[in-house]
């Protein structure tokens, strides 16, 4: 007869399992992204990986390292500085360019970036507060603004070797996280989300309509981008790789946008993944049911974020877990904003006990709150935790 200690499982080995839709120990339990500002107003400054022990989460270590083509010339952006969160250093060639200025505005401070090119230069604006950052500006400004990232654009490529080193020092701490390369400065990394980051949802979704020929070119653009960061993470140590994005959710498009303009791109990146030897997880933070199916067709190893009505989204659980639960891991499902802050403990075991019981299961399941959050309370936390370790 096993011991309890030859029972349980270390975080990685759990969330491993639940990743190949294994039963496991006790419910996987995790966050998505830990905001800097959260950790700082919340839990004293102190780093994700203290939260996760703190609370016996399961763990994630996001690495974003990317490395120029030194083959074609590329090297790395002298004047960046220090990366921030989740972003990856710049790439440059002699031919791409991109600087950065502070400006200040009536709502605070905003990063004007320039890109450079022989045949013209691209501006793009984004603002932050303490929480998030988001485009004021989009970068460009007339159809044929494309040409210029078609030709001149850099495409990053994976630093296997430095993710193997953040790898190895992980060990089983918990699971190694990174994602499909975003646009410069700012985008995401589907192919269709990052076309809205740069070009606005809905005069994209309105092009779509208008001059569908012109959206696949751009969108051939991003993801020949992607493709080249894909092909190059052959043997690189990672557990999960992130694509996807909420503007391809059916809370901004429909179904058939979707079939025609997101599927087609996002699958082909999946399996090139799967040829490099990665998993992916399909991010799409808004409405699902609609589209379950659709997203699973496209072979990801797991998706998220599973979020609930309560949270802006559509998702109904026990019947997802149903329909496609076992074809993919399933991550997310708790609400945050209603049992993370402002309710009793008891209302928060009770929500984590909710979705436990609507897809747990069998396996597959990862709890995980849909998406990230700026404000918590670490009593609700602890409760979160505590409920989902009780969870077997």
């Amino acid at each position: 007869m096993q011991s309890e200690s030859e029972l349980k499982m270390t975080h990685k080995e759990r969330l491993l399992a639940a990743l190949r839709h294994e039963k496991t120990d006790r419910l996987p339990v995790t966050t998505h992204h830990l905001m800097q500002s959260f950790l700082d107003n919340y839990f004293g400054g102190k780093s994700s990986q203290e939260f996760f022990e703190y609370y016996d989460l399961d763990a994630i270590t996001w690495p974003v390292c990317h490395k120029p083509d030194v083959a074609v010339g590329d090297y790395f952006d002298p004047l960046q500085g220090e990366p921030g969160f989740l972003e990856a250093r710049r790439v440059w060639s002699e031919h791409w360019k991109v600087y950065a200025e502070g400006i200040s505005t009536a709502d605070g401070q905003a990063m004007r970036y320039r890109f450079e090119t022989p045949k013209g230069k691209l501006t793009m604006t984004t603002q932050s507060n303490e929480q998030t950052t988001w485009v004021v500006e989009h970068l460009l400004k007339e159809k044929s603004d494309i040409e210029l990232i078609g030709e001149f654009a850099t495409h990053p490529l994976c630093d296997v070797e430095v993710v193997n080193r953040v790898a190895d020092e992980y060990g089983e701490r918990g699971l190694v996280r990174s994602h499909v390369p975003c646009f410069e400065v700012f985008g995401q990394p589907g192919t269709w989300q990052d076309a809205c980051c740069l070009y606005g949802t809905e005069q994209l979704i309105l092009a779509t309509y208008d001059d569908p020929e012109w959206v696949h070119e751009f969108l051939g653009i991003l993801f020949r981008r992607k493709q080249s960061y894909i092909r190059s993470m052959a043997g690189a140590k990672l557990d999960l790789v992130e694509l996807g994005g909420g503007s391809a959710s059916t809370t901004v498009i429909s179904p058939k946008i979707f079939d025609k303009f997101v599927a087609p791109y996002d699958s082909e990146l999946i399996a090139l993944a799967h040829e490099a030897g990665q998993r992916i997880v399909y991010h799409t933070c808004g409405g699902m049911m609609p589209i379950l199916e659709r997203i699973a067709a496209m072979q990801p190893d797991a998706m998220e974020t599973l979020t609930p009505p309560g949270m802006g989204g559509d998702m109904e659980l026990a019947k997802a877990k149903k329909r496609i639960g076992e074809k993919v891991c399933m991550i997310g499902g708790f609400d945050q904003f209603h049992y993370l802050i402002g309710c009793t403990p008891e209302e928060t075991r009770a929500a984590v006990r909710a979705c436990f019981e609507a897809a747990g299961e069998g396996g597959g399941y990862i709890l995980c709150p849909s998406d990230h959050f700026f404000d918590a309370d670490l009593k609700l936390i602890e409760a979160f935790a505590d409920e989902a370790h009780r969870c077997v």
